[in-house]
Order: C-alpha cells, then structure tokens, then sequence
C-alpha cells in the first residue's frame, strides 16, 4: 500500500504581519496569491480540505472541488479565537509561553498541541490505500501531520515551519515497501523516499515552496532521526536545514 498525501497551507487569509488566531475570509492579495500555486499541485484522486472558509476559498482559487473534512479543521484556540498573538503576549503572557513550550498545555481552554497531533494521526491512518491525496488545510495540522510521518515528538511542532501557500507531500509506505525508493517524488523536490519508519510504514516528504524543518529539534533520538529525515539539499535554499 503506498499514500501519496500532499497538502496545500491555507494563506491566513489577510496580509497582516500578526494575523488573528481562527478563520476568516482571504482578501483579493490573498485570492490572487492562492491561485498562483495551481501548477504546484501534482494529480491527485481524491481532494480534501479543512471545513474553514479561508481553506473553501483557497480551494475555490486553484480550482479544486475538494470535500470538506472536520478532521482536517484548525485547531481550536478557544478563548484566544480572534486575538493576535502580540495580544495574548500582552496579557497573558505565563499562558501563551506554556501553550509555546507544552505540547500538553492548553491555557485557552481549547485544544492542545499534542490533542492535534493525536487527531492529525487517526486521521493520517483512516485514508484509503493507493490513493494519491490532495489536502488543503491550516497550518497547525500539516506541522502535526510531519510530527507523526517524522516520529518526531509533539514538542517539535513549533520548528516545523510551514508558510502560507507551502505544497509539502508526504509519501507513506507499507512495511513491505521500505527501502523500495519511490520514483515517483520529482528530484526538485527534497525527498526521504523510502526511508524505513519505526516498524510499521515508510515516509517519504517533498517540498515545494519555504516550508523548512529544524533538523535538530524535530529529530528525537538516533532510531527515528535515521529512518525518517528531510533531505533538503535537492531542493535548494528554498528549503533549509537547519542547525545551530
């Protein structure tokens, strides 16, 4: 069984340098930016997206039909919802850096980091074999999804950087199929292809755009930093690896 799951992150949707947690609407900037990443996008068999207007107008602007799916929904900020992040920072500040540094933590009362990882992961294991799958969705749930095709653990969510707009696909083998290499990964695209994951799958992940990943955060220990990297050399400094 190979998956070939690519996402497509939502732009947030105005242009504002500290856009407010939760959805709203694209502007005509954003409009036009999300239709210029159409050619980005390789064939797909089923298309998806999070149940947010932003990702339903994303959607619109490259042109895709894609269902809306509730797993693939942002995750919930609860009293932050509408606030900026310099807002929160201003008053509450002990919240917000616990929210930052506890995956566990979930000092607005909606959900936390790790409950995202736990959602993006049943979600990542109910798709359907051989399928080439397009997702449009927020940001949080494409770090969440590297987190687990990573074996990463849920603190390393925040260096995964993913920008608006970024197409990152994650290719997910059988056991059986570990090692096979996938010939289907074009070579701009920095690829793990084939890379055996902790037992029971192998990942490959591709980027086209910003997205970057902090080598050194997201890899947890010697087995999983070996059976799954991000090889972001072929891509270009488009996409770094980071070190400090």
């Amino acid at each position: 069984m190979t998956v070939r799951l690519t996402f497509l992150c939502a732009t947030p949707g105005s242009g504002a340098p500290d856009p407010a947690f939760g959805d709203c609407a694209l502007d005509e900037r954003g409009r036009r930016e999300a239709a210029s990443v159409k050619a980005a996008l390789p064939p797909y068999s089923l298309a998806l997206r999070a149940p947010s207007i932003r990702c339903a107008q994303t959607a619109e602007a490259v042109g895709v039909a894609a269902a809306p799916e509730n797993a693939l929904r942002d995750i919930d900020y609860g009293r932050w919802t509408g606030r900026t992040r310099a807002d929160i920072a201003a008053g509450d500040p002990h919240g917000l850096s616990s929210w930052l540094t506890d995956p566990d933590a979930a000092p607005h009362g909606g959900e936390s980091v790790a409950g995202l990882c736990r959602r993006t992961a049943a979600w990542l294991g109910s798709l359907p074999d051989d399928a080439r799958v397009l997702a449009i969705t927020e940001a949080p749930v494409v770090r969440a999804a590297l987190v687990h095709v990573l074996s990463a653990p849920a603190r390393a969510f925040w260096h995964l950087d993913v920008p608006p707009l970024s197409v990152i696909t994650v290719t997910l083998h059988d056991a059986g199929d570990a090692g096979a290499g996938d010939p289907a990964l074009p070579r701009q695209r920095a690829s793990a292809a084939g890379a055996a994951l902790a037992g029971t799958a192998s990942v490959g992940v591709a980027f086209a755009g910003p997205a970057s990943v902090d080598a050194d955060a997201a890899a947890v220990d010697a087995a999983s930093a070996d059976s799954a990297s991000v090889d972001a050399a072929s891509v270009g400094p488009a996409v770094r690896r980071t070190r400090r």
